[in-house]
């Protein structure tokens, strides 16, 4: 980071401490929330240590080649780029995930519908729509004795999945499928959940630009209202659920609980029971529940 040029920066910092004041100081004047969150994350990518050491050397000289390639971070992180779009990596109820262009980027309240489901017991899991995998992978990481088939209509997401499958060890217990929601699904599942995409076409434009421009839209989006994926869901899964099977969705948060009681009434009309609403830690509607 030496010379100021487009960075800003009036000299190489000598060590990672004096790096990591500058990048906080250059995140926080471009007005990035979490600037010292960020720089940390970036920091570390960058001098190629484990998020959790890096305290430990904030002494140290910057290493070789860490210095060009915290500059490029930063510069993609001021451009909104997310930071796990940056690093490739997100970390989600415990576990780190690849995390790649062709996949929604996990997001923490998602975790609500992992703690859910591991509420009660099962043995089959379905996980429909799966992205990076980090449903279907956690749920069977924290369920030994489970198996498991993810499915998703993107064949890149799938590779990005079962490379998170390989590295969390639970590629032996989960099968992957190219499908669209149930077709071409077979089998009968104790546990059926889904993170789709529920985002209305009109609200797309409003989104943050972490989200707007760097999540594939078909994993934000039906292009219409939002409960595309929810009606073929709702209308395929009890076909698919052994009686007193579960289903649970995440649902968008921020409209009142209004998309979820919505949910909840097509999972109702469907013949499914039980429907009910969860919220998150911010006391939010985000995830609708369902028995077969």
């Amino acid at each position: 980071m030496s010379g100021q040029g487009s960075t800003g920066y009036l000299r190489q910092p000598d060590t990672l401490a004096a790096a990591l004041r500058a990048a906080t100081a250059r995140l926080a004047n471009a007005g990035l929330d979490g600037a010292p969150q960020d720089a940390r994350r970036l920091l570390a990518h960058a001098a190629r240590l484990a998020p959790d050491r890096l305290t430990l050397h904030l002494p140290d000289p910057m290493p070789p080649g860490a210095e060009a390639r915290l500059e490029a971070a930063l510069d993609a992180r001021i451009a909104r780029q997310p930071v796990s779009r940056i690093i490739g990596r997100r970390d989600f109820w415990g576990r780190a995930f690849a995390v790649t262009p062709d996949v929604l980027d996990p997001r923490p309240e998602t975790e609500t519908l992992v703690a859910l489901a591991l509420d009660a017991p099962f043995s089959r899991l379905l996980d429909l729509g799966t992205g990076a995998g980090v449903l279907a992978i956690s749920l069977l990481a924290e369920r030994p004795g489970a198996t498991g088939l993810a499915t998703d209509l993107s064949e890149a997401a799938l590779a990005t999945a079962r490379t998170n499958a390989e590295t969390h060890g639970v590629a032996p217990r989960l099968a992957f499928t190219q499908a669209d929601w149930f077709n071409g699904v077979t089998g009968s599942f104790d546990l059926i959940v889904s993170n789709p995409p529920y985002i209305p076409a009109a609200d797309i434009a409003g989104l943050a630009p972490e989200v707007r421009d760097h999540d594939p839209e078909i994993a934000l989006t039906d292009g219409g209202d939002g409960l595309a994926a929810y009606r073929q869901i709702a209308a395929g899964a009890g076909a698919h659920l052994a009686p007193g099977g579960r289903l649970l969705v995440e649902t968008g948060a921020g409209d009142g609980g209004a998309q979820a009681r919505a949910v909840a009434a097509l999972f109702t009309a469907a013949g499914l029971t039980g429907a009910a609403l969860h919220d998150d830690l911010s006391g939010q509607s985000r995830v609708v529940s369902a028995r077969f």
